[in-house]
């Protein structure tokens, strides 16, 4: 692997950081903590420099807050807007060396690969299966506690193969040991952070290039901490599931979770593959059960404040418009339409539907 050297001047300069900061604006500009940082933009920007060039950066303190859609997680966040300025300067310099290292088929932060990328491969890789062999088995794993679960020391390893600049890669660990897991030093990463989503995707690089190119899997597909191994072989996949449980303990210190399994997918004998949000087989697609209850739930809340006045149509709109574009990738035209059409929006004698 050809390691990456001079990468400091590259965000650690005037222009670079003011783009970091624009970049970093995106979706929070009315943050308190943004307007702070704008109030005295140029300073600022000169004071985080100074400190680079100094040597005396360090990362501010986290918040905690916990998410609870789909799932419950607690997300760790940067308290102080100028390491957001300088994490997304640091990443349109990083990201672009190992893109082009990562294997194509690996999802979740980055361009062009999202959930519906990942959905897409995942089904054409069920159909390739089923064309070739007639039938489909996929290995389906899932990582336990994943963020929470990163050596740093690992994690640091991993960087040094790819970068050569000291005072990158003294900013990057100085990052990575900011924070740890409660009662585990040296274990875990911040969700929250632009930093951290690299470093997860380049954590688990060392697994895609051990899968596609030692053991030449041919339907390989990872989404972030998701990944499946697809064939026409049951046994065969049962062997590889043992041989990488070991070799993630062995080489990454991370273990596969109770959900990790080998299954056939067919609409006859077998069941769907679950991934990304989607229930799947070669031929269709659906949505998740729970994704649709959650879905129905917002929308009846929403119902509920557009007939009370505390929201308007646009509103509504924009609240659920995300949701019907994933809706519009399976097969959920009778859902989508049963929950918002089937009863009248309602306000004043007044509806938006009927």
């Amino acid at each position: 692997m050809t390691r990456t050297g001079h990468l400091f001047e590259r965000y650690a300069n005037f222009d670079a950081l003011h783009t970091g900061y624009l970049s970093a604006r995106k979706g929070c500009r009315d943050s308190h903590a943004c307007m702070r940082f704008e109030l005295r933009l140029e300073e600022n920007l000169i004071e985080l420099l100074n400190h680079l060039h100094w040597g005396s950066y360090s990362t501010g303190p986290y918040r905690h807050f916990y998410v609870h859609e789909p799932k419950t997680r607690r997300i760790t966040a940067l308290t102080q807007f100028r390491d957001r300025v300088l994490q997304h300067a640091m990443y349109a310099v990083l990201e672009p060396i190992w893109e082009k290292r990562f294997i194509s088929d690996s999802y979740a932060c980055r361009v062009g690969k999202g959930t519906h990328r990942a959905a897409d491969k995942a089904q054409a890789m069920l159909g390739e299966c089923l064309r070739s062999h007639g039938k489909v088995y996929v290995l389906k794993a899932d990582i336990a506690k994943y963020f929470a679960s990163i050596d740093h020391v690992i994690a640091k390893s991993l960087l040094n193969r790819a970068i050569k600049c000291p005072r990158t890669i003294l900013l990057l660990e100085a990052m990575i040991d900011t924070y740890h897991e409660p009662g585990k030093t040296g274990k875990g990463m911040p969700i929250g952070n632009l930093i951290s989503q690299l470093l997860a995707n380049v954590y688990l690089d060392a697994l895609d290039q051990h899968v596609k190119c030692r053991l030449s899997e041919r339907w390989y597909c990872r989404y972030m901490d998701d990944w499946l191994i697809i064939g026409p072989d049951k046994q065969h996949l049962h062997k590889r599931r043992i041989e990488l449980d070991w070799w993630l303990a062995e080489h990454l210190a991370l273990e596969t979770n109770h959900k990790t399994s080998v299954f056939p997918v067919s609409p006859a004998n077998g069941r769907g593959l679950d991934f990304v949000g989607y229930h799947m087989w070669p031929h269709k697609r659906r949505l998740r059960k729970g994704s649709m209850k959650r879905f129905k739930r917002r929308v009846n809340r929403l119902r509920q404040q557009y007939s009370a006045g505390d929201v308007d149509v646009r509103d509504v709109q924009m609240q659920i418009s995300s949701w019907l574009a994933h809706a519009s990738h399976a097969n959920a035209e009778g859902f989508v339409r049963s929950v918002i059409y089937d009863q009248p929006w309602e306000r004043q004698n007044a509806a938006i539907c009927d």
